[in-house]
């Protein structure tokens, strides 16, 4: 583990740049990592994704895979690759401040 300054915070990040406490999160924390990921701009659409994924994350102790998240927040894929594109289900994860989904490479 490694520590990184995200808007203006310590955290745990792994190799892959994934938070290692899902606690350590805050939304300026998501704002952040969204934009490093090229996403300048968070909508309501984007929150209630990360919304959705932190929830179930939490409280399973692992991140949602896609087939999840699709079905579990109500964001149809095509849209949920758009708000997240290239590796929606690992860029939300990264995102929401909880670890790699299992299946992502």
């Amino acid at each position: 583990m490694t520590t990184k300054d995200i808007a203006g915070k310590t955290v745990q990040v792994n190799e892959e740049g994934f938070m290692a406490d899902p606690n350590e999160w805050s939304q300026d924390i998501a704002v952040a990592i969204a934009s490093e990921e090229g996403i300048p701009d968070l909508t309501p659409d984007h929150w209630t994704v990360i919304d959705y994924c932190r929830e179930v994350g939490l409280e399973s102790g692992s991140a949602p895979t896609l087939r999840n998240i699709t079905k579990g927040a109500g964001v149809p894929t095509k849209q949920l690759f758009g708000l997240f594109p290239k590796g929606p289900a690992k860029k939300v994860a990264k995102i929401s401040g909880l670890g790699k989904p299992e299946g992502c490479v």
